[in-house]
C-alpha cells in the first residue's frame, strides 16, 4: 500500500516509519525541511521524500495522486499565541490537498478530549479532528492519553522530577487523573487500524490499563527506580508559577511547560477500551512501560525524542536557512590543530555534550547554560538523544545539529540559547588537522557588545576544547 506519512521527523513518526517499511508498504515521507530528516541507511532507498509545509497551500502540489492511505501526525505545542489557528489551517490544507488523490483512509493521532472543559491545546486537537472529518476519505481518529516511552516528553518530565527531587511540593494539578499508554502500544494501534474498515469514520480513545493521578505516576516511577520520594501538593499555585516550577526542575522548554500545565489541569481518561478489544491488544501496564523505556535507554536505543522538535528551542526555523554559515558582517574565531589519532578525534566529536560534557572548561559551559536558563532559554537541560549518534535536527545541549557527516568528519551546530544574534560552531577535519570555527552574526549594537564581552573567554575555552579533541 502507498502511504503518505506526515510528522515523520517527530517523536511518533520516527518510530512508525521503520515499522511501516518492514511491513512492506511504500512510504511517501512528507517533511517541512528535508535537511532535518535523516532516515536509517537500511530504509533510505525504500521511501520517497517530499517537502511540504501544510500552513502554506502552495507547497502541497507534489503530493502523489496515487496514495491510498495517510497518517496525520502534524502537531504543535508551540508557545505561539496563534498555534491553534495554525493547526486548523494545516488541517484544512491537508484535507484539501488530499481531495485530488486516491486516498481511502486518514489516520489521525489526537488527544483524549472527554472533559467538558478543555485546555487550549486539547481544544485545538478537537478542532483539527472536526476539519479532517470533512474530507472525502474515511477518517480514523485515535485519541491518546499520556504517552510513556523513552524520549517522550511525559516520560522525561516525570523522570526529571523523580530523579532530581527527593521531596516535592507540587501544584494541585498533580491530583488530576489520567490514563497513560506505552509508546509500543501506540505504534501497534497505528499500524493495526491501517486499512481496517471496522475503524473507518470512527474515533477511539486509546489508553493503558490503569487510571492514575499524576502524583501516583510519580510515586510509581520512583518505586520502579528504587527511590524513596515524598510528594505533597499545595492548593494555590498559579499556572504561571507552575510553569516556572516545571521549567526549572525539568528539561522542558518554558513554552512547552506552559502548554503542559494548561493541559494537566484537564482529566484525560478514556471512555472505554473498545479499540484494544477490537484489535486484540493487551496494553502494557504503566510499570511495564517504564521498565521497557529504561531498557531502551540502557541499550542506547532511543529512536526518537520530543527534544528533536524545533519547538524545544528558541526558534521554529528551517535548517536550510542556516546551514550555509555566513561570513559577511560576522565575527569568527578559527582555530586549527594537528590530529594525533583521527578515528579517536572523530569519536570524541561525535560524543560531545550531554552527559559526556565538553571535555574542557565544563564548569564554564554549565555557567553559560545556567545564565541562559535565567532568561527562559534552553540551557544545557536538553542534553542529547543518543550517547554516540548524531544526525541533523538533533539537539545537543543548547545547540541544534544542522549537519553531521561522520565519514566526512564534519559537524555543524547552530545556537539555540538566547543571544543578541546568531551563532554557529563547526568541527571539520581538513587533512591531518581539525578546524574549529565559531561564527557569530551580531544583531545591532547589543550583539557587538556581547561578542566583545565573551571573546576573551573563547581563547581559553575553545583552545582547550580543540586540544582535548585532537590529542
Amino acid at each position: 500500500m502507498k502511504i503518505l506519512l506526515t510528522g515523520v521527523t517527530g517523536y511518533i513518526g520516527k518510530r512508525l516509519l521503520p515499522v511501516l517499511v518492514d511491513q512492506g508498504h511504500q512510504i511517501v515521507c512528507s517533511v517541512r525541511d528535508e535537511r532535518r530528516f535523516s532516515p536509517a541507511n537500511s530504509i533510505r532507498d525504500k521511501i520517497e521524500i517530499i517537502e511540504n509545509d501544510f500552513t502554506r497551500s502552495e507547497t502541497l502540489g507534489n503530493i502523489p495522486e496515487d496514495i491510498e492511505f495517510a497518517y496525520y501526525l502534524i502537531h504543535s505545542m508551540s508557545g505561539a499565541t496563534d498555534f491553534d489557528a495554525l493547526e486548523k489551517l494545516s488541517a484544512v490544507n491537508f484535507r484539501d490537498a488530499l481531495a485530488g488523490t486516491q486516498v481511502r483512509q486518514v489516520i489521525y493521532l489526537s488527544g483524549i478530549v472527554n472533559s467538558e472543559t478543555l485546555s487550549k491545546h486539547l481544544q485545538s486537537r478537537k478542532t483539527v479532528e472536526d476539519e479532517l472529518k470533512k474530507g472525502t476519505y474515511a477518517l480514523t481518529t485515535l485519541r491518546a492519553g499520556i504517552i510513556i516511552g523513552s524520549g517522550s516528553a511525559s516520560f522525561e518530565i516525570i523522570r526529571d522530577l523523580v530523579e532530581k527531587l527527593p521531596v516535592m511540593i507540587a501544584p494541585r494539578w498533580l491530583n488530576t487523573r489520567c490514563q497513560p499508554i506505552a509508546i509500543r502500544d501506540v505504534i501497534k494501534i497505528l499500524t493495526l487500524t491501517l486499512n481496517n474498515e471496522a475503524t473507518f469514520h470512527r474515533s477511539f480513545d486509546i489508553a493503558g490499563k490503569e487510571i492514575l493521578t499524576y502524583k501516583e505516576m510519580l510515586l510509581e516511577f520512583a518505586k520502579v527506580r528504587g527511590l524513596k520520594r515524598y510528594v505533597g501538593t499545595v492548593p494555590v499555585m498559579t499556572p504561571q508559577f507552575s510553569s516556572y516550577w516545571l521549567y526549572f526542575v525539568t528539561s522542558t522548554s518554558y513554552k512547552l511547560a506552559t502548554a503542559l500545565v494548561d493541559s494537566m489541569k484537564v482529566e484525560v481518561v478514556a471512555r472505554d477500551q473498545e479499540l484494544v478489544d477490537l484489535l486484540g491488544i493487551e496494553p502494557l501496564s504503566y510499570e511495564e512501560a517504564i521498565v521497557k523505556a529504561f531498557k531502551k535507554i540502557e541499550q542506547n536505543e532511543i529512536v526518537s525524542s520530543w527534544k528533536d522538535s524545533t519547538i524545544s528551542g528558541r526558534l521554529n526555523y528551517q535548517i536550510s536557512d542556516f546551514i550555509n554559515v555566513p561570513t559577511f558582517g560576522c565575527f569568527r574565531d578559527i582555530r586549527r590543530r594537528r590530529i594525533a589519532d583521527l578515528p579517536a578525534c572523530i569519536e570524541r566529536i561525535w560524543r560531545i555534550g550531554g552527559d559526556n560534557g565538553w571535555y574542557f572548561g565544563d564548569w564554564l559551559w554549565r555557567i553559560r547554560g545556567f545564565m541562559d536558563e535565567l532568561t527562559w532559554g534552553v540551557g544545557l537541560r536538553r542534553g542529547r538523544t543518543s550517547v554516540d549518534r548524531i544526525q541533523a535536527g538533533d539537539t545537543l545541549d543548547f545547540w541544534r545539529v544542522l549537519y553531521a557527516n561522520k565519514a566526512e568528519g564534519r559537524l555543524l551546530l547552530f545556537a539555540e540559547m538566547k543571544i543578541p544574534g546568531e551563532a554557529w560552531l563547526e568541527f571539520r577535519v581538513d587533512g591531518n588537522e581539525l578546524v574549529q570555527t565559531a561564527t557569530f552574526r551580531p544583531r545591532g549594537v547589543g550583539g557587538r557588545l556581547y561578542w566583545a564581552m565573551v571573546y576573551p573567554f573563547h581563547g581559553y575555552i575553545f583552545s582547550g576544547l580543540l586540544r582535548k579533541l585532537t590529542e
